[in-house]
Parts: structure tokens; C-alpha cells; sequence
């Protein structure tokens, strides 16, 4: 019944933005929306009360402020029972392990450790992430070379041990003092790939291995997440940008699904449902942006996030949209989103349970990335 009554409060509100049009009002309504759409992430909320509206519309300036379209979802999922971590040791041979795991470990040693996969998925380096987690605790992806020993490593939890004492959380001052200065350009073949000035990781070239230092910035810059993998590894991706494949497509998105549920479980958050359907929507506007050359929220045709969604017939009560372009994997991708705010909302807002990552190429194979969070609507 509330809901109804919303509803015709909403309508009525609508009306009155309308009837003032003639005096600009319609425009800066238009205006304040599309601006929400092309702002870093795009949120639709149903959870605002009836009396909070109320008392909105006693403020009523001929504008729709946002926050009237909201509805309330109560039943969101519990935050998986917490998992042990293992106790880690300080790394045998390199500078860093994860998880206890070492570049150079046999595939045999990492299945006795871990198991089996939960998922294997294609990497941009010409081979494949195989991710570990228990309900996205103790996150972990593993890579292998041709002998099937480790080649590459990554996680963004608290699985990071050193020699030198850098480990999860640590201070970006830290993290140069002890590793020295960070490669500002990678070589391949007779071509230097500049990597760009305002990131917000460091690399480093120790012992033939590529470490990638990522930091928070909304945690004083402090180490998130930590990937290593060999310089031969690095070579196999011939460009700065590996060749668009269907399979690299596919493994970017289940990439980036697992690590946004990673992200989510290591701040408390529960974890999101994969959603095939709004998969298909996701895809349709990164092929959009990557064939027409835009990047917005908004597509060509004035379609919002939630126009988009409603084309294809997914019914929500809350919705999100995040989206990325250029950077060369699902992990880059990710972290990248983490460091901006309104992305990082997304990612961790609580309400949402379903997520779906559509990822496409364009000609130069630089990647658009799309993800839409959404709960159903109750029937």
C-alpha cells in the first residue's frame, strides 16, 4: 500500500515539474538527471519513506530530486560465515608469497594446498587465472606456464607476505622504501610501453618478476591488492593491449564478478548472484560505446542505464551501473573502480544482490567494461 501511495506521490510531483517546463524547470530536472548518469556511477534506489518524501516535497523547487525514486529492499542476503586465514610464512625464495605460494611452485604443490579451482578463466597474458576462494574468502588466482609451475599471482585480501616486511595494508612510503624506485615504462621487443603518471599502483621489476603494488586511496594509500608475475609471462602479451578474443572477453567478465564478490566479503558485504540476462544488456553497451567510440552512461539514443535494463525487460527495484575503458585486464579494471567513489559505492552497497559484466573491444582491442548491479522487483 505504501509503495502506491509513493507512486502517486511521485506522479503527482512529476506533473508539477512538468506544468513549470515552459519556465526551464523541465530543463534543469533533464539536466540534474543526466548529469547523475554521467557522473562515476549511476544509482537507482527505491528505499527512501513516504514521510521522507513528504517532507522533500515541502521543499519543492520544480525539480525531481533522485532520491524521491526509491524503494526500500529489506532482505538482503547474510555476509558468508567468516573463514580462517592461513598462517603465513615469510616467502622461501622470492620477495613476496600470497597465500604461501611462491612464482615457481608446481601446479601438483598449489592442488595440495588449495584444491581445486572455483573457476579457470582466460588472462590477457595468453594463458589462465585459476581463482581460488572459500565464498570469496582467502581470494587467490594462480597462473601457470607451460612446465605447470606458478607463473603469476594475485589477490586483494589480507594474503601477502614478504621478506621485507611489506603485507596488506602497508603505506605506499613503505612499500618504496623497501622495493626502491617503480618502472615507469615496460619494454617489448624494441618498444617501450609508458605507463601512465597519475596511477594508483606502483611496478616493480625485481628478480625477473613484475610486481604490481595496487593502493586504496580511500585508505591513506595503503597496499589492496598485489599481483606478481614473470617477465616472460609479460612478453607473451606481444602488445600493451592483448588481442580481443571471445574467450578473453568472457574471462574478464567472470574476472571482474569475482573480484568485485572479493571486495565485497572483505568489507562485509554479501555476496552478489552472477545474472546472465542482465549480462546480455551489459555486453550490448560496451559493443555500443567500443563501435561508436563514447564513453557515458548514457547511450547515443538518450537511454539511460535503467531505460536500457527496462528495454530488455529486467525488472528492479534497485539498480547500478559501473563502467571502464582502457585498462588492460578485469584486475586493472577492478582496482580502478575501487579507487573511485561512486564506483566503489556500487561495489559495495549492500541492497544490490545480482551482478552482470559485459565487456567488449574495440578495433585497437582496448576493452569497455560494463557492470550493472540490480535487485529484482517484487512481484
Amino acid at each position: 500500500m505504501k509503495r502506491f501511495i509513493l507512486l502517486l506521490i511521485i506522479a503527482g510531483f512529476v506533473y508539477v515539474s512538468w506544468g513549470n517546463s515552459e519556465n526551464n524547470d523541465l530543463n534543469l530536472l533533464v539536466d540534474k538527471i543526466t548529469s547523475q548518469f554521467n557522473s562515476a556511477s549511476d544509482q537507482f534506489n527505491l528505499d527512501e519513506t513516504i514521510d521522507t518524501v513528504g517532507n522533500r516535497l515541502k521543499e519543492l523547487t520544480g525539480q525531481l530530486d533522485p532520491s524521491l525514486l526509491q524503494l526500500q529492499e529489506t532482505d538482503s542476503e547474510s555476509v558468508p560465515v567468516q573463514v580462517a586465514k592461513p598462517e603465513l610464512e615469510k616467502p622461501a625464495e622470492q620477495v613476496f608469497s600470497i597465500h604461501n605460494l611462491e612464482i615457481g611452485t608446481t601446479m601438483q604443490e598449489v592442488k595440495q594446498t588449495m584444491g581445486e579451482p572455483n573457476r579457470v578463466s582466460t588472462n590477457e597474458y595468453g594463458g589462465q587465472w585459476h581463482t581460488f576462494h572459500d565464498n570469496y574468502q582467502n581470494f587467490l588466482m594462480v597462473s601457470y606456464d607451460s612446465n605447470n609451475r606458478v607463473s603469476g599471482l594475485f589477490t586483494n585480501q589480507d594474503l601477502i607476505s614478504s621478506k621485507n616486511g611489506v603485507q596488506y595494508g602497508a603505506p605506499k612510503e613503505t612499500v618504496i622504501a623497501e622495493l626502491g624506485e617503480p618502472v615507469a615504462r615496460i619494454q617489448k621487443g624494441l618498444v617501450y610501453y609508458q605507463l601512465q603518471e597519475d596511477r594508483d599502483y606502483d611496478v616493480f621489476l625485481i628478480d625477473g618478476n613484475y610486481i604490481t603494488v595496487f593502493y586504496d586511496k580511500h585508505q591513506n594509500n595503503t597496499v589492496t591488492a598485489l599481483q606478481i608475475h614473470t617477465k616472460e609471462m609479460e612478453q607473451n602479451k606481444q602488445d600493451f593491449y592483448a588481442e580481443a578474443s571471445q574467450t578473453l572477453k568472457e574471462g574478464f567478465e567472470y574476472q571482474l564478478f569475482d573480484l568485485t564478490n572479493s571486495a565485497r566479503v572483505k568489507h562485509g558485504k554479501p555476496v552478489l548472484g552472477w545474472d546472465d540476462h542482465v549480462r546480455g544488456t551489459a555486453r550490448k553497451h560496451s559493443q555500443d560505446m567500443a563501435e561508436n567510440n563514447y564513453f557515458s552512461h548514457t547511450n547515443l539514443q538518450g537511454q539511460s542505464p535503467f531505460d536500457r535494463m527496462e528495454e530488455d525487460q529486467i525488472s528492479f527495484s534497485v539498480a547500478g551501473e559501473n563502467l571502464a575503458y582502457g585498462q588492460f585486464s578485469g584486475i586493472f579494471a577492478h582496482e580502478g573502480l575501487m579507487n573511485s567513489m561512486g564506483h566503489r559505492e556500487n561495489i559495495l552497497k549492500a541492497d544490490y544482490k545480482l551482478l552482470g559484466v559485459g565487456v567488449a573491444f574495440n578495433t585497437k582491442s582496448q576493452p569497455y567494461f560494463t557492470a550493472k548491479f540490480y535487485t529484482k522487483r517484487r512481484i
